[in-house]
């Protein structure tokens, strides 16, 4: 079995404070990125100011209707998702069977979350 390339806990706690290049920061989250571990490759992505992967990261969340990768990759992106973002989120989470997170989408969009004028 190969020895995973991203870091262990307490070594990724540390990385998130340290002053690191966009270079290396990008590849850390990429490394967590090919594990799967999406949510902990997101403070690296933002580290890198890498907004092009953060934001393929948000369509991803939006198509798969996963409500809680959305506000995580808003967050670090600084952009609440949009209106449109939250009605077809809801939509998709409906029809994947996500009840919870289609609910929690609908709640957003009843309350006027987003902003459409971009």
């Amino acid at each position: 079995m190969a020895k995973s390339r991203i870091p262990s806990a307490l070594d990724r706690r540390i990385l998130i404070e340290k002053d690191l290049s966009d270079a290396q920061a990008l590849q850390v989250g990429e490394a967590y990125l090919e594990e799967g571990r999406v949510i902990e490759a997101i403070d690296f992505l933002a580290k890198a100011s890498a907004r092009d992967r953060l934001a393929e990261l948000r369509s991803e969340a939006v198509a798969s209707g996963d409500v809680f990768l959305l506000r995580f990759v808003a967050r670090a992106m600084r952009e609440d998702p949009t209106h449109a973002e939250w009605s077809r989120i809801a939509e998709t989470a409906r029809a994947g069977g996500r009840d919870l997170q289609a609910a929690d989408a609908r709640r957003q969009v009843e309350r006027g979350k987003g902003d459409d004028s971009d």
